[in-house]
């Protein structure tokens, strides 16, 4: 495609990256009567959350990046205009589970019922691991909706939130780590694995990290709009992009694709941005969606090697003839309508753990299952009936595994083999039975690394948080006495400001890094 070149060479707010969050802060600032320009090194805006045909003469459009929404809240989707639909998974998991060769499951209903109590039963032999489940839930639950309401305002202190929510919860969640709350909470195994998942997506962490990243990947993954619900935007994930650029454009914003950034030169009264083969354009405020990591490279400024971040997955994409049978006799349309956990037992998890950080491959690869074309079938196209996505996504798979250039085409076809593996271990029909194929006659299997993540999208690592997820709230002592500081958006200069996933409350598919970015922009200029 042909660039899009800027129309002038000043503007009051220049916006480094299309992403998500970068079309939020445009349509935003637009829409309070400033000029601003996005600026996308690739011909195309939308970063990771993006639909794409990945098969060769097959018409569906996977969310071939990110998968979900959880975190994106009501408010910004209506400030914007984005009429988005977000549809609701009809099971919230399945865990298929082999207990001595009797292949079974633990099924979590949403809304849950009287078939998830069931399953509990059958799984544990009593009533207690669904008592214990439902209690630390609605304890968490009550949380969450305590910080919902907080990720679009200016960020609260540690100490007011913790004196409005139980002290007993904040301790397990905030203060100690994950693994004590689950090892004394829960006696199964499985339980405590699919309780722990959530603190471990894109998390390369052990569940007794002292740092606790793996609680702060568990906060967000529990928070979202005070439910913690993960739904499928209807029409695949290009849907949720499309309908923020339509909105940045609509406000009168230009998204300039084609468009590398270069350098960003911060001065007194603003910035200079430098663009690959094009003028450098003047702003007031440089707002960057670009991973911190990134941006201090465009700022010159020196980074330790060490300090890149390492993002930690597997992420293939499948499409399949039809969905396969399970041995446990689960009805595949419910099994395959939530998240299906693979190898995601506690020890399973800790084990896998222990083997990455040992630079081996997890011999027993944790990972979870998706099928978004349940919930979602338009996202399919004009396709044999039967025919479904599927989407896995590999855990503990840090890119360290996968450094050394000579052995990472081995080591990745190694990880793929596991991650099947997984999978068939449950299947009646082994996942080669029922793969589609493409018009070449290969099958639809797309896998990527966090190298290839990189590569395509310019997240450093593969991290798909650009970093470390952060607390979502100030410490009782920070300073938040400029608008940056206080929407948590601050860089070490006052024309530049985090609009993207490293925000303070960035990460996943929110736009809360864009909606908090340009409402301390307003309040600066």
């Amino acid at each position: 495609m042909t660039p899009i070149k800027p129309s002038r060479t000043a503007y009051d707010v220049v916006v480094v990256g299309g992403g998500h969050n970068g079309l939020a802060a445009a349509a935003y600032l637009a829409r309070a009567g400033l000029s601003v320009a996005v600026l996308e090194r690739l011909d195309r805006t939308g970063g990771a959350a993006v639909s794409a045909r990945a098969f060769p003469g097959r018409p569906t459009r996977l969310s071939r990046y990110s998968y979900l929404v959880s975190l994106m809240p009501e408010r910004i989707i209506r400030d914007l205009g984005l009429g988005l639909e977000l549809a609701s998974r009809s099971t919230a998991s399945y865990t298929p589970v082999l207990r001595d060769g009797v292949p079974g499951g633990l099924l979590v209903e949403r809304p849950e019922g009287p078939a998830t109590r069931d399953s509990f039963r059958r799984l544990t032999g009593s009533d207690e691991a669904y008592e214990a489940w439902s209690a630390f839930y609605a304890q968490v639950g009550e949380l969450a909706e305590v910080l919902a309401p907080t990720l679009t305002a200016p960020l609260p202190r540690e100490g007011d939130l913790r004196r409005r929510v139980d002290a007993g919860i904040w301790e397990e969640v905030v203060r100690r780590p994950l693994g004590e709350a689950l090892e004394r909470r829960f006696a199964d195994g499985t339980v405590r694995g699919v309780v722990a998942t959530d603190a471990l997506i894109g998390t390369f962490a052990g569940l007794h990290d002292p740092g606790l990243v793996q609680n702060r990947c568990f906060l967000y993954h529990l928070i979202g709009n005070g439910t913690g619900e993960w739904r499928v935007p209807v029409g695949g994930m290009g849907a949720v992009t499309d309908a923020l650029a339509a909105s940045a454009v609509r406000a009168g914003a230009e998204l300039v694709t084609g468009a590398e950034v270069t350098a960003v030169r911060p001065g007194p009264g603003g910035a200079e941005v430098e663009i690959a083969g094009g003028p450098a354009l003047e702003a007031r405020l440089v707002l960057s969606n670009a991973a911190p990591w990134v941006l201090d490279g465009l700022l010159g400024e020196h980074r330790d090697p060490a300090d890149k971040p390492v993002g930690s997955q597997l992420k293939i994409n499948f499409l399949l003839d039809r969905l396969p049978r399970l041995r446990s006799g689960a009805d595949p349309r419910v099994a395959f309508a939530g998240t299906l956990h693979l190898n995601e037992d506690y020890a399973d998890l800790e084990t896998a753990h222990a083997e990455a950080a040992a630079g081996r491959v997890p011999s027993r690869l944790p990972g979870e299952v998706y099928c978004h074309s349940l919930t979602d079938p338009s996202v399919l196209g004009d396709v044999p009936e039967g025919t479904h996505t599927l989407t896995y996504f590999g855990l503990h798979l840090p890119a360290t595994l996968f450094e050394d250039p000579a052995t990472r085409a081995e080591r990745k076809a190694e990880a793929v083999r596991r991650a099947v593996a997984s999978l068939d271990e449950h299947l009646l029909d082994p996942i080669g039975s029922v793969v589609a194929r493409d018009a070449d006659g290969r099958p639809c299997l797309e896998a990527k690394i966090p190298q290839e993540i990189e590569a395509d999208v310019a997240m450093p690592g593969g991290h798909i948080f650009h970093g470390d997820l952060a607390w979502p709230w100030a410490d009782d002592a920070a300073d938040l006495t400029t608008p940056a500081s206080r929407w948590g958006v601050a860089t070490r200069h006052p024309s530049v400001l985090l609009c993207g996933s490293g925000a303070v409350r960035g990460g996943a598919v929110s736009a809360l890094g864009g909606h908090n970015a340009a409402m301390a922009a307003l309040e600066q200029l």
